[in-house]
């Protein structure tokens, strides 16, 4: 009987395919990816079940949409009691494991993984519920339009330390894995931070681009009163005051 097949899950946070040459870019350089996809089956037709971070997360770990396992926000924990793909896997005889974030809010911080190789980058704790006596006042450290103003070159940042930790883990365990003794097949899910905000990155790869040569974006405006309640709330939290928002910033 044929051994399983060794799983290696590769996850980036907010990585839009439109912004992968493989995908057509003309601009955007990422030959790593390209290499891949090259050899690999590409998907032209699939899409996130939710915009915000944990519901997506959930639904990818469960294979159910958000809704059905209430996660509606990122400030939403599931049941432990609610399987993952990880569940299943372990089952079938599978070591699960994972390097880098997560995002999983409340006390199981496994979710059917045997192992984590690295702490989260987000908390989880409830911060990310509002302040019940003042729904409309936006969380000090809530992300606005200045994320985008203030982009730009970063010898270091928390971000970039984080994700190279999380390649460095991975890594590290595979030849662990390798110089060890156990033949289960593994599922390794190493998950990065980047390309999520704040957008920030070194010398070597903000010098490869000129700004001239970046598109602007093509998603069309939608006006205030046009947008869902979410949508409302989250556009008047956008500059807070502290930022202009018009067609330079």
């Amino acid at each position: 009987m044929n051994r399983p097949l060794n799983i290696l899950f590769l996850m980036a946070d907010q990585l839009g395919p439109h912004f992968l040459s493989a995908y057509g870019h003309k601009v955007v350089k990422t030959p790593r990816l390209d290499d891949i996809a090259a050899d690999s089956t590409i998907f032209d037709a699939h899409y996130s079940n939710s915009p915000l971070c944990v519901p997506a997360r959930a639904g990818l770990m469960t294979g159910q949409l958000p809704s059905a396992v209430n996660v509606f926000d990122s400030g939403c924990d599931y049941e432990h009691s609610i399987p993952t793909f990880a569940h299943y896997l372990r089952a079938n005889g599978y070591v699960t494991v994972q390097s880098g974030k997560a995002h999983y809010v409340g006390a199981d911080q496994l979710h059917g993984l045997e192992r984590r190789l690295t702490t989260d980058i987000c908390p989880a704790d409830n911060c990310w519920f509002g302040m019940w006596d003042d729904p409309d006042r936006a969380l000090d450290w809530f992300h606005n339009l200045n994320n985008v103003v203030e982009a730009g070159i970063a010898e270091r940042s928390i971000q970039q330390d984080f994700d190279h930790d999380a390649a460095h883990a991975a890594v590290r365990w595979i030849y662990d894995y390798a110089r060890g003794q156990d033949t289960r097949p593994f599922m390794l899910k190493v998950s990065f931070t980047h390309p999520h905000d704040p957008y920030v990155t070194p010398p070597t790869y903000w010098e490869r681009y000129r700004h001239d040569d970046i598109d602007m974006p093509i998603t069309p405006f939608i006006a205030p009163d046009e947008r869902d309640n979410h949508g409302r709330w989250l556009y008047s939290h956008y500059d807070r005051g502290e930022c202009e928002i018009t067609d330079e910033a």
